[in-house]
């Protein structure tokens, strides 16, 4: 649990990024805190429209989308563990651009490169936690992606309100840099390799030492040995086509993947498709212009709107330790099914609330969207890949799976605002149409990977 926690500090982190510009973007790129002003060489806020804000904070998925491209090569070859430490480059070095910028050009740049880091922690904690954990313990551990990513996104609008204004905002966006350096030191001091990768690479002896690290003072014989013939299965299988990424696509390989490989891109995609991610990034925006604040209520910090998106991220997080607990209990497949049923129904609620313009019913429908969406399909999407491919195909599925995820975020992130002002009161009507997506992908094609390894999955 320990080591887990320290590689899901990247996911805390990644929170931190997506989370830290939601409350003080009226700040920023309306200057609600007053004129623009200069001081020390720094501007106390960076006017654009709202469209090229969309387009700012869309720039951090775009840059996930590029890490991500490498991020599961790069883990198979030098190790989980060494790609973590290495991926704090981006976070510290976009953050430092980010709390110094001084144009969008800057500031576009930083969140570009911070979004470098969080593209390869989507891919690499997931996957690191899921190789670490026992097969009963899967569903609990893989679940601190998800859950530190919100924990991370609730502490940046918790500390958002005591560093929105000017120039404190750039203090916000500084913090993500101390987080990169503090997990560094604790991945070097006290966490081990992953025991799967080490084993890949015949360094069974290591592989060992670091499966005992992991597992205390247990009895790590019989589960060694599982891993040792797992990862032979695996090399003996890809030794037999050595397959590429279009063989995997195509279903040219020794046992036909198709239908795990599509429902891990269809999983990833989902999940940012699901209209969450909006909430995350504009949720201030949103319940401001809801409950109609006038400026002047809308420079009173903490406003109505800023403390309901810290309760939205409260939620999410509580949610997904819920569905953490119940994952092993009732199985993968029937907690999406769940989840997006309810997801889709607190969308179509959110659009009766704005239709009819009732601030609370809006307000309340948004919580029971984030904590139905988190206790099930945000998070059960990072754990497809680890638990439903063969090793072999696990480097180049889960980097293409992490594109597509990143990919879409981009999208979604960059178009909320332009639909939000399209659409009105119809914002969420295309993301209820795209969770019953996904409840029926989840009601007919969804494999079930509850309480079983990834060969019997496979087979």
């Amino acid at each position: 649990l320990l080591c887990a926690s320290i590689a899901a500090l990247s996911s805390i982190n990644y929170g931190w990024v997506i989370g830290s510009v939601n409350i003080p973007s009226l700040v920023i790129q309306e200057c609600s805190g007053g004129p623009e002003t200069w001081r020390d060489g720094f501007p106390s806020c960076i006017p654009m429209s709202s469209t090229l804000w969309g387009l700012v904070v869309g720039f951090t998925p775009l840059g996930a989308w590029a890490g991500s491209f490498f991020s599961g090569v790069f883990a198979d070859r030098f190790g989980r563990k060494t790609t973590l430490i290495l991926n704090n480059v981006f976070f510290v070095a976009g953050a430092l651009l980010a709390c110094t910028s001084t144009s969008i050009a800057q500031l576009a740049a930083g969140r570009f490169v911070s979004g470098i880091g969080c593209g390869v922690a989507s891919n690499i904690v997931s996957t690191y936690n899921s190789e670490a954990a026992t097969v009963r313990s899967r569903g609990l551990l893989g679940g601190f992606q998800q859950l530190m990513i919100l924990v991370g996104l609730f502490l940046s609008q918790v500390t958002a309100i005591g560093l929105s204004n000017a120039p404190l905002w750039r203090i916000l966006f500084s913090i993500s840099a101390a987080i990169a350096i503090m997990q560094t030191a604790l991945l070097l001091l006290l966490v081990p390799e992953s025991p799967k990768f080490l084993a890949t690479k015949q360094k069974l002896d290591e592989s060992r030492k670091a499966l005992q690290r992991l597992r205390a003072d247990m009895d790590i014989s019989l589960e060694f040995d599982d891993l040792v013939e797992t990862v032979e299965a695996s090399k003996r299988s890809a030794a037999a086509a050595k397959p590429s990424l279009w063989d995997l696509l195509s279903g040219n390989t020794p046992t036909d993947l198709r239908h795990l490989v599509y429902s891990v891109l269809f999983l990833m995609l989902s999940q940012q498709w699901s209209g969450a991610k909006g909430v995350m990034f504009y949720s201030t925006e949103i319940l401001s212009h809801t409950f109609h604040l006038s400026s002047r209520e809308i420079e009173h910090i903490p406003s109505i709107a800023q403390l309901l998106t810290i309760g939205i991220g409260a939620v999410g997080a509580i949610a997904v330790v819920i569905g953490m607990n119940i994952l092993d209990r009732m199985g993968r497949r029937t907690v999406l099914i769940t989840s997006s049923l309810c997801t889709c129904l607190s969308a179509a609620l959110i659009v009766v609330g704005s239709k009819l313009d009732l601030g609370p019913l809006v307000a309340v429908a948004m919580y029971i969207f984030n904590l139905v969406f988190q206790s099930g399909a945000g998070f059960i999407p990072y754990l497809s890949a680890s638990e439903l491919l063969p090793y072999y195909a696990l480097g180049s599925i889960s980097g293409l799976a992490a594109s597509v995820n990143c990919l879409v975020l981009f999208v979604v992130s960059f178009l909320f605002p332009i639909l939000d002002k399209a659409l009105g009161p119809y914002l969420f009507v295309p993301f209820a149409a795209t969770n019953f997506i996904t409840l029926l992908f989840a009601c007919l094609f969804m494999p079930e990977a509850k309480g079983k390894s990834t060969s019997e999955v496979v087979e």
